[in-house]
């Protein structure tokens, strides 16, 4: 029997990897002469990166960027199997993970280091980037990024303005005299899983600012503030970016993506089984498991579970969503279209117990899974 083990990480828990071996450790448990595979997946979030480098036999490299709150720290960007595609994951030079709960300030986080990523990777030779957006710390717009590739913010005297948010209300005029020209030879496809606007109700402010840190009576400032900046990009550029769908991804990251680098959005599941040749190296399979750390209605929306799933379906191959949680409601939901439906957290397994030892609560339902479907 062969078992293909295609899990998201367990955020908070379990990288995808290990969750990949957590659950390999329980199958073998349960039959040591079953043929397991491991293709852990990513859906343009953290984790993305370390996927698709591993899928393809690439490397990484490290460098010394600025985290969001202008700290020097070592981030890496990944290299593709091909040698020729550069993965840039946003999460690691700006991403909230990188900063306490305590340290959270989206007045001052910038997505510079992103962008010091960016040029070290075209230092390199690179040209061709996967640039995943989500996990930020930022709601910078990506302004923090383009000056790290050489953009200047004016005000109306001609000097610059100050990088925090309230910087932007001051912007008059862009200087592109010190831009990086070699992102025109570059393509930019951008991993996301979200197409919100950049303002509005249900822009980068509103929908994720407050998980960054934008207390509620902020949340006004802080829109107007990139709806400000939108003017002038599309007096400068002819772009509109307020109302553009992804625009608004990763604290408006998105928008800078489009509008200066000329990115294309690609759904972050799918990009990532392209990249990795999903679809061939699954069709002898029996079984494939994936799952996350908690599965709910989103999970069909694009997440990765659901896209494996999709790619399993070509083959007929029987899908198992083995999750960190999942509540009663959200099971029998997913269960039309799973073949099987596990939770790691059940009676016997508290939500604390599975935080706390993660790896080996995934083991053993792993195990009890698949003893019952050998039995």
């Amino acid at each position: 029997m062969k078992v293909v083990i295609s899990p998201d990480s367990f955020k908070g828990t379990l990288t995808a990897l290990e969750a990949a071996e957590s659950i390999e450790k329980g199958i073998k448990q349960a039959n040591p002469e079953t043929e397991t595979i491991l293709l852990p997946v990513a859906d343009g979030g953290e984790g993305t990166m370390e996927a698709l480098v591993l899928a393809t036999n690439g490397r990484f490299e490290k460098t010394r960027v600025l985290d969001p709150l202008g700290r020097e720290i070592e981030a890496s960007f990944g290299v593709l199997g091909n040698q020729s595609t550069c993965v840039i994951e946003m999460a690691s030079a700006s991403g909230i993970t990188l900063l306490h709960n305590y340290e959270r300030n989206p007045r001052i986080a910038s997505s510079f280091g992103t962008g010091q990523l960016i040029k070290s990777a075209l230092d390199q030779g690179f040209r061709d980037f996967i640039i995943c957006i989500g996990g930020s710390a930022t709601n910078d717009a990506g302004v923090g990024m383009l000056r790290a590739l050489g953009l200047r913010l004016l005000d109306e005297y001609g000097r610059d303005v100050q990088k925090s948010i309230d910087g932007l209300y001051e912007v008059k005029k862009l200087d592109f005299t010190n831009w990086d020209r070699r992102l025109k030879e570059s393509t930019i496809a951008i991993a996301c899983d979200v197409n919100n606007p950049l303002i509005g109700e249900q822009g980068a402010t509103a929908v994720f600012g407050p998980q960054k840190g934008v207390k509620a009576d902020e949340i006004k400032y802080f829109d107007q503030a990139l709806a400000h900046w939108a003017n002038i990009v599309e007096q400068e550029l002819d772009i509109r970016l307020h109302d553009y769908p992804g625009a608004g991804a990763a604290g408006g990251m998105g928008s800078a993506l489009i509008a200066f680098l000329q990115g294309r959005f690609h759904q972050g599941i799918h990009l990532v089984l392209e990249v990795m040749n999903y679809s061939t190296k699954i069709q002898d399979a029996h079984y494939i498991v994936t799952g996350e750390g908690k599965s709910d209605v989103q999970t069909l929306h694009g997440k990765a579970p659901i896209g494996v799933l999709q790619c399993a379906k070509q083959f007929n191959i029987p899908t198992i969503l083995l999750s960190g949680y999942i509540e009663e409601q959200d099971k029998q939901m997913l269960a039309e279209h799973f073949h099987q439906v596990v939770s790691v957290v059940n009676e016997s397994i508290s939500t604390d117990m599975a935080m706390m030892e993660a790896s080996k609560y995934l083991s053993q339902r792993a195990y009890e899974t698949f003893k019952k479907l050998l039995d």
